[in-house]
């Protein structure tokens, strides 16, 4: 127990109003946050502004060496990092495991890439020297969701100090340590003070007041549509570019020559990665009619075989972030919907636990495609099926929601495969696998109310860079 304070130039600080700190698999407090506000998030960018000075005239090599030591030092306290990060987010621990791997892995792969990360020579005449310059927009702002705290901690920073801009963090109200943790690590590392900066508090709050602030050259933003397009907004009253990676409602499209047994085991335990709060999850399985019944019987027995419990116990199924999640997606799961409950639908309380945020693997068969429990983002282990006759009206029924973040085909023909994946609304399409988003060499983003620009891969560096073109008359 203790109070997770914001990191602010290198120094922890603290404020005097605070608030519980959750473990969704208890219900329990497990320490206090301080409640960040306006006056942090300004002393945050105004150191920002200050470091951002130096940093950007540093050497690329030199901003490497520190990414890459800072990826070292977030390996060699990965064990405590996902320990932080399954007591918060209430995900099994070896899921946080894996995100704090992730985490160190941005790091590590941005300090590679900026060394080769170069402007053009643009040939006009022989008189005219034209090149271009990528140059940093100077303080960014990174607001995270709390389903993959470390990860996207991670993709959202080391893109952002390898290209020289300066970070103001703001972690999800639920899970704020983890942020806090590698930021003391960077200082560690050897980041100059106001590099890395990280204010806890809440979305309303700090969050809002980093949306806002007129320091903050560059906004980037993981989570809710809604809260998204009110970021947009913000960013757009100052001109500020900004990055949204907001829902998702992605489908699996199982035609009837796929591999049925690996596309039911794939589609089942992608909706079961962290509780089913993943944007990317694949909320939707699309199966032809000659194939429905065995998909929806391999789908049921997968989910029958699932264990429930605490985050830390690393069972397959951990809790909801929240009792508030826990209601909502009891709250879709009950709604009219028109389809069949096949398995799941409830609460579930694992061995007498009664104030967790526990819901049951769920799969329901046949809804109707215009419900909300097939159109909307559900966000926990919620898995819908709908059968279809014909392509096209597969990929009327995969194009058929708000959200355009992934996709998957399933299918033996690389003809109908290739079609698919042009025609497809979706950031990313998977042929016979399924990433949810995977990879951090892979460009990411979304399509219509999923957001817009584009994280991970080489793609993330131009993002948090602007080009100036000079031309020199010889």
């Amino acid at each position: 127990m203790g109070t997770t304070e914001s990191w602010i130039a290198g120094e922890s600080v603290g404020t005097n109003e605070v608030y519980e700190n959750i473990d969704p698999s208890t219900g329990d407090a497990i320490g206090t946050v301080s409640r960040g506000g306006p006056d942090q998030i300004d002393a945050a960018v105004t150191a920002a502004r200050a470091a951002q000075r130096s940093w950007r005239a540093t050497t690329p090599e030199h901003r490497a060496d520190l990414l890459c030591t800072l990826a070292d030092l977030i390996e060699g306290d990965a064990e405590e990092l996902a320990r932080l990060e399954s007591a918060d987010s209430g995900k099994p621990l070896s899921q946080s495991r894996n995100d704090a791997k992730v985490c160190a892995r941005y790091f590590r792969f941005y300090g590679r890439a900026i060394d080769s990360y170069y402007g053009l020579s643009i040939p006009l005449r022989d008189d005219l020297h034209v090149y271009t310059r990528r140059e940093p927009h100077g303080v960014t702002g990174h607001i995270l969701a709390w389903n993959y705290p470390l990860q996207l901690l991670g993709r959202g920073v080391a893109p952002a100090v390898a290209t020289g801009n300066c970070a103001v963090v703001k972690p999800a109200d639920e899970t704020p340590r983890t942020a806090v943790a590698v930021a003391r690590l960077a200082s560690r590392a050897g980041f100059p003070p106001g590099v890395f900066n990280v204010v806890t508090g809440l979305g309303p709050e700090a969050g809002t007041a980093l949306a806002d602030h007129p320091g903050v050259r560059h906004l980037g933003f993981v989570g809710s549509t809604r809260v998204g397009s009110l970021v947009a907004v913000a960013a757009a009253e100052r001109v500020a570019p900004a990055t949204l990676e907001l829902g998702g409602k992605s489908a699996h499209l199982i035609f009837a020559d796929a591999d049925v047994s690996r596309a039911a085991q794939v589609a089942a335990a992608a909706i079961l990665q962290n509780a089913g709060q993943t944007c990317s999850a694949g909320s939707r399985v699309l199966v032809h009619e000659s194939v429905h019944d065995e998909v929806v019987d391999r789908i049921a027995r997968h989910f029958a075989t699932v264990t429930i419990g605490p985050g830390l116990d690393d069972p397959g199924l951990g809790p909801l972030v929240s009792r508030g999640q826990q209601d909502r997606v009891s709250a879709f799961v009950e709604s009219p919907h028109g389809g069949t409950l096949v398995c799941g639908g409830s609460v579930a309380e694992p061995d007498g636990v009664t104030k967790g945020a526990f819901f049951e693997p769920t799969l329901i068969d046949g809804p109707d495609p215009d419900s909300p429990i097939a159109q909307e983002e559900i966000f926990g282990p919620v898995l819908t099926t709908l059968r279809f006759s014909t392509e096209e009206e597969a990929l009327a029924l995969a194009n058929g929601t708000d959200y355009a973040l992934l996709g998957a085909v399933w299918t033996a023909d690389l003809r109908r495969a290739h079609r698919l994946a042009a025609q497809l609304e979706a950031g990313q399409v998977y042929v016979n696998t399924y990433g949810a988003g995977g990879g951090v060499e892979l460009p990411f983003g979304g399509f219509k109310k999923s957001g817009y620009g584009r994280e991970k891969g080489v793609e993330a560096l131009d993002a948090y860079t602007a080009t100036k073109t000079v031309v020199v008359q010889l």
